[in-house]
């Protein structure tokens, strides 16, 4: 899903327009990005929560040329999946899985009456 999918989802699932969902995603992702960029955490209950991970500076090579480069610090974010999102992702594969099974089972038998008298 991208951002503009998103914006539609929001603004399909409520009573905004397009233009206040979008300022709603806009003002999310900023107020958490200010939160990293401050070094703070987020954490959103049940579905992960976001942090910021120091990496210390080393020394490199240049894929191309092979030359020694020397990679400074930096920090990146990173994400840990909560509890119940990886349960509630993990379910659903369970059911497609369960769906393809009973459908293998039911072969060539209808599963919904089409209202046709081919069976007579």
């Amino acid at each position: 899903m991208t951002k503009s999918e998103l914006i539609e989802a929001i603004a399909a699932r409520s009573d905004l327009t397009k233009a206040r969902a979008e300022l709603v995603v806009n003002c999310v992702f900023d107020a958490m990005l200010e939160a990293l960029q401050r070094g703070e955490g987020i954490e959103i209950r049940g579905f992960g929560s976001f942090t910021v991970r120091p990496y210390k500076p080393y020394d490199g090579r240049n894929p191309r040329t092979g030359q020694a480069v020397t990679v400074p610090a930096k920090r990146l974010p990173f994400f840990k999946v909560g509890k119940e999102l990886k349960e509630l992702v993990n379910e659903s594969r369970v059911r497609a899985a369960e769906f393809e099974r009973l459908a293998g089972e039911a072969g060539d038998h209808p599963v919904v009456d089409d209202g046709s008298d081919d069976d007579e």
